[in-house]
């Protein structure tokens, strides 16, 4: 259960950050150095926005957090290569959802929008392994 709550608390939040982030280079937002009020502005959106990106996030991040947990019931799957499979459906799924927006196409819209889905997912299964308990062996 753990884990599926460090899914829900983890993943819409730092996905939304990645996807605001991802979204304002892509539109050029970015294309000088930032100031501090320019930061400022992209942290208010993210607070403004954050009840949306749960919203829309909860459910995809659960759908990780069981991949997650199946991944971990099985015993020839160690910890890391668990952690590398979630991250890269995680970026395959994002990518797929997301990578399509917007006039631009190219491998940095690629990588950032996958971004969106790899970064929550391997810190989320990262951190599951951290506090989840591992089976006690009888």
């Amino acid at each position: 259960m753990k884990r599926y709550l460090i899914f829900a608390a983890l993943g819409p939040l730092l996905g939304g950050f990645w996807f605001l982030l991802t979204a304002s280079v892509m539109s050029s937002y970015w294309s000088h150095p930032p100031s501090v009020s320019e930061t400022a502005k992209l942290f208010a959106v993210f607070a403004r926005t954050l009840q949306y990106g749960y919203l829309l996030g909860i459910l995809p991040a659960l759908m990780l957090g069981a991949l997650d947990d199946i991944l971990f019931h099985v015993k020839r799957i160690g910890w890391g290569v668990r952690l590398l499979i979630v991250g890269a459906v995680a970026f395959i799924v994002a990518e797929l959802l997301y990578g399509s927006r917007g006039p631009d196409s190219g491998v940095f819209q690629f990588i950032m929008y996958g971004l969106v889905g790899f970064i929550p997912a391997t810190i989320s299964s990262w951190l599951a392994h951290e506090t989840v308990e591992q089976a006690v062996a009888a």
